[in-house]
């Protein structure tokens, strides 16, 4: 489904500032597969998403996306089949549009056979209605008023039925629930969880969680370096504990967390 071979990147090459962010990265993920990626930070998470995504291209290797070759394909041609939520929820939506505009922009860019400025149709429109009840949030009864006026928590949710409505084949979630309070980001991954399921969405999630990285979707992965030096499934994921993935990447990473982000996030967790 997704292959990525062998790719890398550098930043800033030949220069003070030189650094290599992507190292020889190989993945492969299966239709479905729901991946959890944790690391500390400058691991090469985000990095990963956005070599994916196309933000930029990578020195080195390939990306594949149900075997079609996008390694050197620009990024709006990208956002066609790859939907994507940021950390900051004010980065997914146009905040003077509404929010029916901001669902029909999307609509039309992700549909096959629809050209990106034809006109939304009254179909089009119920259909956005029936989508927007589905976040259980009132939205449908206020698709005529501007995003800016949405809590962080409503554009977050209206983004991610920006990126799924018309199911991509790849998801990506940069840590998306990250900036929303507790109470908001667990009412967020409760909807994100339902929509991949419903739609059998292939995903990858960044989070600091690590519970949520042992307990959301069926691989868990783990970034050092630019690497992927953990990859964890099956019997072995289920049986894991925080613990162990935090013992695992000790050894695999070979570096003492006691500052590291992801370490406080362990000790949140448990």
């Amino acid at each position: 489904m997704l292959r990525l071979e062998d790719i890398k990147k550098t930043f800033n090459p030949g220069t003070v500032n030189e650094k290599c962010a992507v190292n020889g990265l190989s993945l492969h993920l299966e239709p479905g597969d729901f991946a959890t990626i944790v690391g500390s930070n400058g691991a090469g998470k985000s990095t990963l998403l956005n070599a994916v995504a196309g933000s930029f291209y990578v020195d080195e290797g390939s990306i594949l996306l149900d075997g079609r070759d996008i390694t050197f394909m620009p990024e709006h041609r990208r956002s066609r089949v790859i939907g994507r939520l940021f950390q900051d929820p004010l980065k997914g939506t146009a905040p003077h549009m509404t929010i029916e505009e901001n669902l029909a922009l999307a609509y039309l860019r992700s549909s096959e056979g629809k050209a990106p400025f034809s006109r939304i149709s009254r179909k089009d429109k119920e259909f956005f209605r029936e989508q927007l009840s589905l976040l259980e949030m009132g939205l449908e009864d206020r698709m005529k008023q501007p995003v800016g006026l949405l809590s962080g928590g409503q554009r977050q949710a209206l983004t991610l039925l920006m990126a799924t409505m018309v199911p991509p084949q790849l998801l990506m979630l940069d840590e998306h629930t990250a900036a929303l309070d507790p109470g908001t980001a667990e009412k967020v991954l409760e909807l994100t969880k339902n929509i991949i399921s419903r739609n059998h969405i292939t995903c990858l999630m960044v989070t600091h969680n690590m519970h949520q990285a042992l307990t959301l979707g069926n691989r868990t992965l783990m970034m050092d370096d630019g690497r992927i030096i953990l990859d964890i499934r099956g019997e072995e994921r289920k049986n894991m504990t925080v613990a162990g993935l935090l013992e695992k990447f000790r050894v695999g990473a070979g570096k003492d967390l006691d500052n590291d982000r992801i370490l406080l996030s362990a000790e949140k967790d448990s």
